[in-house]
């Protein structure tokens, strides 16, 4: 049965503009998405269909352009949505982190940051750039790798601080793991860059470490 003939209160479209779309489940999300199924499959049973597949919205999200055009009913032009949408959310957040100072807004920085570097399949470190005000400049991924102690260089980042004439800064890696707890390695980078920006005289906020759920901000912990 298509999605028009079902009842209105269970259509996921009408239910979102009724109740929100926090009200709605993944698959009904996905539904308004893809707007139209496949022969046999509404785009409600296409949406389980592919997160069962994925086997998570997120997973679905994260996929490759290749990985996601193999599934039933996709292909460039709805990766190429998606990816636009994606990036609306994040350019969206980021204009949310840029409101207040991060020190005010801690959440929506948390947020940004997650946008950002969560769905990252490697190790990223980057930067989040803030003004005198504490107010975000910029964010800038600087090294990709294995991040350790030794692969990030404290004078590319002394550098990058300069070029945008920051007065503070948040260092930000990703633990593709998942797991937000600091390593060893962690702690030795903060120190050895708190150490080289205090040399031109800007400093480092916080080290929020990137994972599943909230960034975990070692200030916070009393780390650094």
């Amino acid at each position: 049965m298509s999605i028009r003939d079902w009842p209105a209160a269970e259509r996921p479209r009408e239910r979102l503009l009724e109740l929100g779309s926090a009200s709605l489940s993944d698959a009904e999300l996905l539904a308004i998405f893809l707007r139209t199924g496949v022969s046999g499959k509404s785009a409600v049973d296409l949406a389980r269909h592919l997160l069962n597949q994925f086997g998570s919205l997120r997973s679905l999200l994260e996929a490759d352009q290749a990985a996601f055009s193999r599934q039933l009913g996709l292909g460039p032009a709805k990766f190429a949505q998606l990816q636009a949408a994606q990036e609306m959310g994040r350019r969206h957040l980021a204009e949310r982190a840029r409101q207040k100072t991060a020190l005010e807004n801690p959440q929506a920085v948390r947020d940004y940051l997650k946008s950002m570097l969560r769905h990252e399949p490697h190790e990223v470190f980057g930067c989040l750039f803030l003004d005198s005000k504490h107010q975000v400049l910029t964010f800038e991924a600087l090294f990709r790798g294995s991040i350790d102690s030794t692969s990030v260089h404290p004078r590319q980042v002394v550098k990058r601080a300069l070029a945008h004439n920051a007065a503070a800064l948040i260092l930000c890696p990703n633990h593709p793991s998942g797991n937000t707890n600091p390593s060893q390695a962690d702690r030795v980078l903060t120190k050895r860059l708190q150490e080289a920006l205090d040399l031109i005289d800007v400093r480092v906020l916080d080290h929020f470490i990137v994972g599943d759920g909230d960034p975990l901000s070692m200030a916070e912990y009393g780390w650094m």
